[in-house]
């Protein structure tokens, strides 16, 4: 497993490399989303789309910094070309309305899952396989 820089996010272990998953441990700070971002920057020039997984384990906020990152600003919206199944589990209540507001909007299919059904997200995404090579 990687870390990022404040260990508010680590890169969890995934069953294939058009999986990205990660785990939000804490407050996520300008550093922090810096890391993951360039994580998300490099899966996009190796596969052409990838399903993404966050775990909010213990979500504490994110610092103004990190909100407003130009470079993860960048990332994230280039990121909606690539990103097939976008799946967060563990997600405040306002966060969760986000992520379903956005796969009305955006080409990317969201979902959500309780913090208790951790299994259910990674089963889903199994399910789905591998994103087909376009």
């Amino acid at each position: 497993m990687n870390a990022a820089p404040d260990g508010s996010i680590i890169q969890r272990e995934s069953p294939r490399a058009d999986l990205l998953a990660f785990e939000i441990k804490d407050r996520i700070t300008e550093p922090d989303i810096a890391w993951m971002s360039s994580i998300a920057d490099a899966a996009m020039k190796t596969v052409d789309r990838f399903d993404m997984l966050l775990i909010m384990s213990n979500y504490e906020g994110t610092d103004l910094g990190a909100r407003f990152d130009g470079y993860a600003s960048q990332v994230m919206v280039r990121s909606v070309a690539h990103i097939r199944k976008y799946v967060v589990v563990g997600a405040p209540s306002f966060a969760r309305a986000m992520i379903k507001l956005s796969g009305t909007v955006m080409p990317v299919d969201t979902k959500t899952f309780d913090l208790a059904d951790e299994a259910t997200a990674w089963a889903y995404l199994a399910e789905a396989g591998p994103v087909a090579k376009s």
